[in-house]
């Protein structure tokens, strides 16, 4: 079996030892948020359709913003305390690694 075809060494999990996500005890409460987003995104587009006043789009709009904001924050909350602390405890390259995925993600938060 190659590294590509080995489940446990998939890039999209937190590393070689653990096969859930930092974020999965919590899946149900950030798929909840991520479908009121999704209702408040289909109200927006209401609102524009029926050339609602500007600044009251603009609150939804920042609403919404916030709302996606506080799901990244959860997410990356959940990455560190899972991911990058279990990859730290193993050490190595897989800990360097996981500390700039983290850094590059705040960054990329920071710059949005």
């Amino acid at each position: 079996m190659t590294e590509s075809e080995n489940p446990t060494t998939s890039p999209d999990q937190c590393h070689s030892t653990h096969q859930a996500h930092g974020y999965i005890t919590a899946k149900d409460d950030y798929l909840k948020r991520l479908r009121r987003i999704e209702g408040q995104s289909r109200g927006l587009q209401r609102m524009v359709e029926e050339e609602k006043y500007c600044i009251d789009i603009l609150t939804q709009v920042s609403a919404m913003t916030k709302a996606l904001q506080a799901v990244a924050m959860g997410l990356l909350e959940d990455h560190i305390s899972h991911c990058v602390v279990d990859a730290a405890v193993a050490g190595g390259p897989e800990a360097e690694a996981k500390i700039k995925e983290a850094t590059d993600a705040i960054a990329r938060l920071v710059r949005s």
